[in-house]
């Protein structure tokens, strides 16, 4: 048994849990948030305990610190001494073209993804940062990356190579990355082993503030739609998802917008909450079932996108044999999911409405018997993927 410790740092905060592999069971998790501001919190579970508590927390090295502390607790810890952790698993948003898989991290890989702060300025920072500290605290453990833009290395070059100059590509790597990639390889790996197929054509829908689409065949990601950056496709919380160019140029020419301000519209201000001023999906489905116009187009608009993907992906691949809803909105909103699946009996899709409507932690088939395209909701567990990815490494 290894025990693996998951990290997912973000700019002010720092998820993380504790899995023994190859039992895949939980010993611990838990949240570090609001770091670096006048007052942070630190949320910690174990098996019979859990804990919410102020404090003081300047950097995500007294983080990590107090998680280790609550990690070897006497009263409540799972471990006795930090070199019970032989491996950490770190998640890493954006490994470019470099990365096709996951990775024992040196100083060579911390370069590389210093060198990808551009591409994704946000969440990569972070991310090194939290492999610095962890290096720190836990020195003998080996340092694991796990990249979000890994698993859509397969992408044919056709899907991923976008129709400008030739020099954009060679010189500057501009191409589609995709993200969420570990959501999507864990959750069409589990369809698969539920279909008790090895070849198939999956079509995964990750919803939850940030949302995405892939199609997978034969296990491999084959086309997705967030691209170079995480703002394309589908219509996400704060997020535009696709949008005509020309939009951006007139703001810029016409409205005396600047870039950086369009830039700020397009990621924070836009998507669901632009057009009904509401982020979270729940008040959005409250307020349209009381009448409001403009968040029943909302709902309409996000299934609409959806349907969209769908018929493309679909389309490309010859064919789909399941479609396979996760993440927070994906699993638990039978509104979405309808909305999406309604009228696409030429696709071979027929929801059960029964079944549609029922909440639940399980992964779970939602369509008919006569079905003769599997509708699916599989709760996505990129904390466990990464531990298991990161098992494999030793």
């Amino acid at each position: 048994m290894k025990n693996i410790l998951v990290i997912n740092s973000g700019s002010s905060s720092l998820k993380f849990q504790l899995i023994s592999m190859p039992s895949e069971e939980v010993l611990a998790s838990g949240l570090v948030e609001r770091i670096g501001l006048e007052m942070g919190k630190l949320h910690y579970k174990s098996a019979g305990y859990s804990t919410s508590e102020e404090m003081e927390i300047k950097d995500h090295s007294v983080a990590l610190t107090e998680v280790t502390r609550h990690l070897m607790s006497s009263d409540y810890g799972v471990i006795q001494d930090p070199a019970d952790i032989p491996a950490i698993g770190h998640r890493v948003v954006h490994g470019g073209d470099k990365f096709s898989d996951t990775i024992i991290i040196n100083d060579q890989v911390k370069a590389t993804i210093k060198e990808l702060f551009s591409l994704a300025p946000l969440h990569n920072p972070p991310n090194l940062n939290g492999i610095e500290v962890a290096e720190k605290i836990f020195p003998n453990a080996k340092q694991v990356g796990v990249f979000d833009t890994a698993f859509h290395q397969s992408i044919p070059e056709r899907a991923n190579r976008f129709a400008i100059p030739n020099e954009f590509y060679d010189k500057h790597k501009i191409q589609s990355y995709g993200f969420h990639g570990t959501s999507h390889k864990y959750v069409s790996e589990k369809a698969n082993e539920l279909l008790g197929k090895k070849e198939s054509k999956l079509i995964t829908v990750h919803l939850g503030n940030g949302c995405s689409i892939t199609a997978v065949k034969n296990g491999k990601s084959y086309d997705h739609s967030l691209g170079f950056g995480p703002v394309n496709g589908l219509i996400m919380g704060t997020r535009s998802g696709d949008i005509d160019q020309s939009v951006i140029f007139y703001m810029v020419e016409h409205l005396g917008y600047s870039a950086q301000e369009v830039s700020d519209i397009l990621h924070h201000k836009s998507g669901m909450l632009g057009l009904t001023g509401y982020s979270d999906l729940r008040d959005i489905e409250e307020q349209a079932a009381k009448g409001n116009r403009e968040c029943q187009l909302a709902l309409d608009m996000n299934a609409y996108r959806i349907k969209k993907y769908i018929g493309a992906y679909a389309a490309t691949m010859n064919g789909l044999d399941a479609l396979i809803f996760t993440a927070g909105i994906g699993e638990n909103s039978d509104v979405i999911r309808k909305l999406v699946c309604d009228n696409m009996d030429y696709l071979g899709i027929e929801l059960n409405d029964e079944t549609n409507s029922l909440r639940s932690k399980e992964n779970r088939t939602i369509s008919k018997e006569s079905s003769k395209v599997k509708v699916m909701v599989i709760p996505t567990n990129e904390e466990l993927e990464i531990a298991k990815q990161t098992f494999q490494m030793l």
